[in-house]
This record gives C-alpha cells, structure tokens and sequence, in this order.
C-alpha cells in the first residue's frame, strides 16, 4: 500500500485486512490511565486535502478494496462537513465499498447532533468501535476514562437511533480484586440499558511505561486478576447480560485467556457451560505467550 502511515497504527483486530486511511492522528482525548497506544503522538485533524490524496493513491492500488477503516484514535472527532468529504470521496474512488468504520469516543458522539449523525450514515459511515471498558462510576473514574455511565449509555443510543451500528468493548479486570463486581455490575447495567450490535471482551494488560501512572490514577493498591478471576468476571457478565437487543459476543481478542463466541442472550447458557469448563479445567486456555494487545 503506496500510503505513508504516520506510526504507531492501530486498528481493530477485524480491520486487520482493510484498507486504513488515517484522518486523524493520535487521540483526542489519550488520557485513560490503562491505554498507552497513543502516548507518543499529539493529537491533530489531518488537512481534507492531504486525506483526499491518500485515497486516490489507495484507490489506485487497491481499487476493489470492500472495507475502509478510518484512522487513528477517533476519527468521529473530525467536523461533520469534513467527514462527509471523505465518505464521498471514497465511495466515489472505490466502487464495490461496502462499509467504512472508525473508532469513536463516548464525548465524540455527544458532540455530534443526531442529525449530523444520521447523515454520516447516510454517506456511508456503517459502524463505530467503542471502548466503554466499563460501565461503573467508580471504576470510570479510578480509569479517568471521561465519561459516565449515563454518557456512555446516551452516546449508543444516539448512535443506534441513526442506524449506526456499535461494536462496544469491556476490559475485564479494570476493578482488580477489590472492585471486580462493582465493574461488573456496572458494566451489566449499562448494556442492559443502551443498545449495541457487537460486545467484544478483553482482559487487562498494562504496558510497563503506563504501570505507574495507572496504579496512581486509580486512587488505592490494585491487584491484578488472575485468569480465574477474569473467567469469574465474565461469567457474572453473560449471565446478568439481557440487551435491549441481540448482540453478537466475542472475546476472541488475544489478550483472553479463553475464546468465545455466541449470540446474547440466545446462546447464554452455551457460553456459561464452556467457560464453566474452563473454570474446572477441562478446557485449555490460551497460553501466555500467545497473548498480547
């Protein structure tokens, strides 16, 4: 791919064979006690002229390119208008696109008016990746992730009225052993309330270079989960768990110590049965140096 990507680049794991086109760099906000990935990067808005060129430079390499994804941390954090230019742009440069994705923030889509939310999907903005990491006060603040329950659970419903779908994730372990079940809890009355397509799971995993100011932030000694415990906190979840609608569940992301995979809340008890085996050891779980984030 003839694009120069400023780096470091993230993406999605299901992104990982799209075509990335970077609107901003870095994250607007980047100030969560548990993320390091934009740390080395101040955030800015990309010039539209700049981000045009990158299309056409995609386009004409990869012309049959089915799925885009835009870069970096929140590319909702762009003015509407200028988003509009870009989905234009690009389904006008790729002819067989089928979806364009992003991550957003709980404060990007606050910020936007449900009618600029409606037309970025009418332009063809399909569906937003969401860190709500966790739905309790407390542990929402001990992360200073930003928002609130009660933002977070708005921002989903905002998006789900303008026919955006939502992939949402949850860390488990953000509580450590002193506050797993207020995570939890939390975590489960905010899904039950707001409405999202896809429910991703993943397990807590510092950097070195973040250890310090994490444990800092979150106001008390912290004690890691162990795989167990991370099993406990994600069978208190899928039992609790009854959306508003059906979501597709994942936790197959690397940094778990065991996949899954189902639709909630049809496939419950499925779900419960595997990790109940997981739990007494008559299923493996994914070995430490298969892991990562």
């Amino acid at each position: 791919m003839p694009l120069n990507y400023d780096m470091p680049l993230y993406r999605p794991p299901s992104e990982g064979d799209n075509l990335i086109v970077q609107v901003t760099l870095g994250c607007s906000f980047n100030q969560c006690s548990f993320c390091s990935m934009y740390r080395t990067k101040a955030y800015s808005q990309r010039p539209l002229d700049a981000v045009l060129e990158d299309i056409g430079k995609a386009a004409r390499s990869w012309p049959d390119a089915r799925r885009v994804f835009l870069a970096d941390g929140d590319a909702l954090s762009v003015p509407t208008e200028q988003l509009v230019a870009i989905l234009d742009v690009l389904h006008a440069a790729l002819p067989k696109l089928s979806r364009v994705s992003c991550y957003a923030t709980p404060a990007n889509l606050l910020h936007k008016s449900a009618d600029e939310l409606e037309l970025l999907k009418e332009r063809g903005l399909g569906l937003l990746y969401l860190g709500i990491e966790s739905g309790s006060n407390l542990i929402l603040k001990k992360i200073t992730k930003g928002a609130s329950q009660n933002g977070i659970a708005t921002a989903m419903s905002k998006a789900s009225v303008a026919g955006l779908k939502v992939s949402a994730t949850v860390i488990l372990g953000l509580g450590g052993k002193s506050h797993w079940q207020e995570h939890i809890d939390g975590t489960i009355a905010l899904l039950n309330a707001a409405p999202v397509t896809y429910l991703s799971t993943l397990q807590l995993h510092l950097e070195a270079d973040i250890v310090t100011e994490f444990q800092s932030k979150f106001g008390e000694v912290f004690e890691m989960q162990d795989d167990h415990s991370m099993l406990l906190e994600q069978e208190r979840l899928i039992s609790g768990l009854n959306p508003p609608n059906s979501l597709i569940f994942r936790s197959n992301h690397a940094s778990n110590a065991l996949a899954l995979a189902g639709n909630l809340p049809r496939d419950r008890e499925k779900l419960l049965t595997q990790l109940q085996h997981a739990m007494e050891g008559e299923a493996p779980l994914r070995p430490w140096y298969m892991r990562g984030m």
